[in-house]
């Protein structure tokens, strides 16, 4: 009888089968923290650590260091890791590897941040919820959903609430998709920082103090962000009170903001649902504190306002001088505010055609909106078009939403 030959390709496409890939089931219940822990440690690259059903009491934080696996639940609201009573003030969950899908779960109250990914390449957040179900406040995680340092990022359906900081922050990474997640009750509801090619769409952001902030901050060791696409978003209600910690860099925002854009490079807002936003549905501004980076630009530059639905926001602005201002445009201040700092005026910010914007005509950073008077900005009509192609997460991570 002949036998088979195996070849070395043959043999090697065997070892690297999905079907060697093996489940590794959980069940809610007594020695739950050890049990995941466990398959968490124990999980080859290929693996699914499957969540039952259920809730889940856990003591500690948990964490994951091998590349190429899924942690999945039964649903973000079937399936809960509960750390009301975590010792520490870690994270609920730390991912350190890459290619790593989270999926299908929800995280109630842990004491630190979230779910945090760092230098975690090609990770996919679907349909995770983190929330603090205490509601806002200070003593809270700062971040719920928090990829750092990463290329290629996949957030989608996610819905986080109660963050001290940001619901959903990416931070010092590239290739980045935000979408069809809601972020409700945080101080800033999507937060994209010292990041370049993000794509910020069909999300749903309100009752935050500030809906989506792009920001650009100083001294980190990523620098340079920018090429942001913010598009097709409802971004309403977004009227909580800060209550960041003291000393936190979003505690300067205002109660009220619908978008926000610091000191960033090549920002797109377009196509976007504002309305309802107390102070202001977009800000544009510099970064207002002193800094020692020689690296950075402080100014807002090349960010461009498209057409977007405006309503009843700028009411009650959290501004110096506000009955003033408002009584001085008529009960309400005009969608887009600019404070008015840049390197080179001319291409600060532009808009299409029939934008509302005025500067606040600050002479320097830190001055307080209401010490200058405001004017209107003529925007200059964008040169070109968008490159909206170069934004986004790589597309081969939308296979892992199969399923």
């Amino acid at each position: 009888m002949n036998k088979p030959l195996i070849t070395f390709a043959s043999a090697l496409m065997l070892a690297s089968s999905p079907a060697l890939a093996e489940t590794h089931s959980i069940e809610p219940g007594e020695g739950a923290q050890e049990r995941l822990q466990e398959a968490l440690i124990l999980a080859e690259p290929g693996d699914t650590v499957q969540l039952a059903a259920g809730r889940y009491t856990l003591t500690d934080g948990l964490s994951l260091d091998a590349d190429n696996v899924t942690l999945r639940g039964a649903g973000m609201d079937e399936t809960v890791l509960d750390f009301t009573s975590q010792a520490g003030a870690g994270e609920g969950l730390l991912v350190t590897s890459d290619n790593v899908t989270l999926r299908d779960f929800g995280m109630e109250n842990p004491k630190g941040d979230g779910v945090k990914s760092k230098g975690a390449d090609n990770i996919v957040y679907y349909r995770v919820r983190v929330a603090w179900t205490n509601g806002p406040d200070s003593g809270n995680g700062a971040y719920a959903i928090y990829p750092v340092e990463s290329t290629g990022v996949l957030i989608d359906g996610v819905q986080v609430s109660g963050a001290s900081d940001a619901g959903i922050y990416v931070g010092q990474s590239r290739d980045i998709t935000v979408r069809n997640s809601i972020a409700e009750a945080n101080v800033a509801g999507i937060e994209i920082e010292n990041s370049r090619n993000a794509l910020v769409e069909n999300n749903f952001a309100t009752r935050n103090t500030g809906g989506i902030l792009v920001f650009d901050l100083p001294g980190l060791p990523v620098m340079g962000g920018g090429n942001v696409v913010i598009r097709g978003n409802i971004v309403a209600a977004n009227d909580e009170p800060n209550f960041a910690p003291p000393g936190n860099i979003v505690g300067s925002v205002r109660r009220g903001t619908g978008v926000l854009i610091m000191a960033n490079d090549g920002v797109l807002v377009a196509g976007n649902n504002l309305s309802d936003n107390p102070t202001a549905d977009i800000m544009v501004i510099g970064y207002p504190l002193s800094y020692d980076d020689e690296r950075y630009n402080p100014y807002a530059r090349n960010v461009v306002v498209g057409r977007n639905f405006h309503a009843r926001s700028g009411r009650d602005p959290q501004l110096p001088m506000a009955d003033q201002l408002v009584a001085g445009f008529g009960g309400a201040l005009p969608p887009v505010l600019w404070d008015g700092l840049s390197q080179d005026e001319a291409s600060a910010l532009r808009g299409v055609s029939g934008t509302s914007a005025w500067t606040l005509n600050l002479s320097q950073p830190g001055d307080e909106p209401g010490s200058t008077m405001p004017g209107p900005v003529m925007l200059s009509e964008p040169v070109g078009e968008f490159d909206t192609g170069s934004v986004g997460a790589p597309a081969e991570l939308e296979s892992r939403l199969a399923g």
